[in-house]
This record gives C-alpha cells, structure tokens and sequence, in this order.
C-alpha cells in the first residue's frame, strides 16, 4: 500500500509537470508495477510485493474501492443542481448522443470482429451487446478527477460533462445488468423489469426519505464541537448510499454520487468542516485506487498483431463514436464546437469504469482474453487522450459570471484542504 500511493505520487507529479492530470501518472502507476511490466521483468520481485493470494487481493481491492466511493461522494458534492434543472435537457441529449451511436457501432464492430475473439459457447449477439455496452460507458471517477486537477469543475462544461457521465453511468451499469443476465439465464423480461425498478426506487428514495435524513443528520453533527464530526458525517452517508444501491444490484458508485449530491444540497454544513474528508479522499485514497486499478491490466497480450489490430479498430470506433453522438447531441442543443469537443473529451474517458466492465465479462465468459485486453486498451488510451483535448478545447471557450462564483465557491474549499 506504501509502495502503491508513493509511486502513485511521484507518478502524478511526472504527469503535472508534462501537463497532464495527475490521475494519468497515477493510472500508469500500476501497469508498471502490475503483469504489464514489472511481473514480466522481474516476477519474483513482483510476487514478493504482490502475493497470489485472494485474501491480498481483496485487501487491496477494499482499500480501493473505499477510495472511489469517497473521491465520487465528493464529486457529487460539488454538482450545482440550479445548473442540471436549467441544462437538463443539453445534459439529456449530450449523453443521449454518447450513448446511442458508441453502442450501435460498437455492436456492428463486434459482428466483424474475428470468431477467435469470441469465446466458445457464447452467442455472437450477446458478445456484440456486451461491447457495445463497454463502448458507450464513460468513468466518473476519472472524469471527477481529471475536472477537479484541470480546475475545470466549476465551469459549465465541466458540469455538464459530470451530470452526462452519470446519466451514461446509471444507462451502462443497468445495461450490464441486463447483458449480464441475459448470458447468465437467458432472454426475459425479467432482469429488465428489475434494474427499470431499482433505479425507480433510488430515486424515489433520495429525493423523498433521503433529503430528510441527510438535512437531519447534518444538523445534528452541526451541534458538535468536534471539527471531524460533520467530516465523518459525510462519509457515513456517501457509504450507506453506496451500500444501497449496492444492495439492489447497481452499482454502488452510483449512490455513493447521489449521497454527495444530497450532501451539497441539503447537508447546508460551511466547506471548512468537510475539507478534511476532501483532503483524505483526493490525496490519499483516490491514488491508491487508481494505481490498484492497474494492476490488473496485462498489456502483453496485444503483442499478437491479430489482437492488436483488432484492438486498434475497436478504439477508432469508441473514440470517434463518442465524439460523434456527444458532438450531434450538443449541436441539437445550441452549443459551440469547442464546447462540443470538450465535452466529447471528457465522456471519452472510460479508465477503470470499462475495466470493471471487461472483467465482468471476462468472469461470465462472454469475453475472451484477448477481447478483455483489448477492452482494457480502450479504457487506457481514451483516459489518456481525454486531458489534452478537454485542454485545448476549454482555452477557446469564454468564462461567465456563473462560472466565476462557482469558481470561488470551490476555491473556498481547496484553500481550506
């Protein structure tokens, strides 16, 4: 774990000083230290700092994903809800956009695609879903991440890119929940007419019971003197949230979101109280699970030029299928080309939301290997790309006073973490 947020570190800083996103240097973190690398230099240097067992693994995993569900709670704090209900219907048909035509041309790839890639026994139409369900996702938490370093958070895109991402994010995991079922037990009705419930319910559940008991709790911890209260507060409700959601077979970074938009809203707690649990979630926690991330990526395998030929394909297809729907969704609701292309920046970045995709799919056997690596390539390559675009495409749109306050507001927190 020392190893993992030092390298974590010192790999972020590299990647600010070459202007780019820490989060860059903190994903490469485990591809070197990961089978990618380091286990093929020096395997007994590599089992020796990462034991085989299940039990390590889950050590790591736990710490991992404690990481996520905080850096998103934190995220979803920093949501300007007046902004979604006044562009909600940009937010709607932006990810409307980079949904729909990622996933029809990343199902149309997939009927191309060479049969060794398919494994034996899974239907040719359930593997063509299913990576046409990794084409269209988008990560939040390398989005969230990647707005904040950037100080880009606070301006309209940013915000629009975050409230697009979730909506892709709530589209893609019931999606997988779907595909998933469907290879599982076959074609009913039934998963669909369970995950359409869950999310109701979600709903239903944070706009009604949940504003409650957050506005509830938060003036209770209010009233304490102790400066961690209301920190550890915060914390409690984006785990609960997550754990719901979890419970009901979505995914749990999507309550953890929800808990910190409730938290932001209705919480009504001075940021001096929470900039504690910011401090541990960014700084600390967030690189521990973005250099755990990738240790389970093992590039060698597109050392065969069939798969990395493929591979190639299959990321031209979801780079430019994303920024094709992003863009016509944009264009439909008024907005210019470089917020267009910043936009399409952003979602582009799939990181480590599409590798938990491909490893659900690598355990349910719709996907092969060598179709798991080359999913892992995508999810790679479009984080990488993501920074510079969303860079060049922001220093071309102005800023507005809305942009300015919110700016403050968020300024207001940083000085005080």
């Amino acid at each position: 774990m020392a190893l993992l947020l030092l390298s974590a570190l010192f790999f972020g800083r590299i990647a600010a000083r070459a202007g780019l996103p820490a989060v860059v240097g903190e994903l490469l973190v485990g591809v070197v230290l990961g089978p990618s690398v380091l286990q093929r230099l020096a395997p007994g240097l590599s089992g020796w700092l990462f034991p085989g067992g299940r039990e390590q693994a889950h050590l790591l995993d736990a710490v991992a994903q404690l990481g996520v569900l905080l850096l998103v709670g934190v995220t979803g704090m920093h949501l300007d809800l007046g902004l979604v209900r006044r562009r909600g219907r940009t937010a709607v048909l932006v990810s409307a956009g980079g949904l729909v035509v990622p996933l029809a041309l990343g199902v149309g790839t997939a009927f191309l695609m060479p049969a060794a890639l398919v494994p034996d026994g899974t239907e040719r139409g359930v593997f063509a879903l299913f990576l046409g369900v990794a084409m269209c996702v988008s990560a939040i938490p390398v989005i969230a991440k990647t707005l904040m370093e950037m100080r880009l958070l606070h301006r309209t895109v940013g915000q629009l890119t975050l409230t697009a991402g979730v909506i892709d994010d709530v589209f893609g995991w019931f999606t997988l929940s779907v595909v998933s079922s469907i290879a599982v037990s076959g074609i009913s009705g039934a998963p669909v007419v369970t995950a359409l419930a869950s999310v109701a319910l979600v709903a239903v559940v944070a706009l009604t019971a949940g504003r409650w008991a957050v506005r509830h709790a938060f003036r209770l911890a209010g009233r304490s003197q102790e400066p961690g209260v209301p920190a550890a507060t915060a914390a409690g409700v984006i785990l609960l949230a997550a754990a719901a959601t979890h419970a009901l077979h979505l995914e749990p970074v999507l309550g953890a979101f929800l808990g910190g938009v409730l938290i932001g809203r209705e919480g009504k707690v001075e940021p001096a109280r929470l900039a504690p649990l910011r401090t541990i979630a960014l700084s600390v926690l967030a690189p521990v699970f973005f250099a755990t991330a990738g240790l389970r990526m093992d590039l060698g395998a597109l050392a065969d030029p069939g798969v990395a030929l493929a591979g190639l394909g299959v990321l031209a297809v979801a780079v430019l299928g994303k920024f094709l729907g992003v863009w016509a969704g944009a264009s439909l609701s008024g907005l210019g080309r470089w917020e267009a292309l910043a936009l399409g920046a952003g979602l582009n970045a799939r990181g480590v939301i599409e590798i938990v995709v491909g490893m659900v799919g690598l355990r349910l056997g719709i996907l092969s290997v060598a179709a798991y690596t080359i999913v892992v390539l995508v999810a790679v390559v479009t984080s990488l790309l993501a920074p510079p675009i969303l860079r060049m495409a922001m220093s071309r749109v102005e800023r507005t006073a809305e942009e300015e306050i919110r700016e403050a507001e968020q300024r207001e927190w940083s000085t005080l973490s």
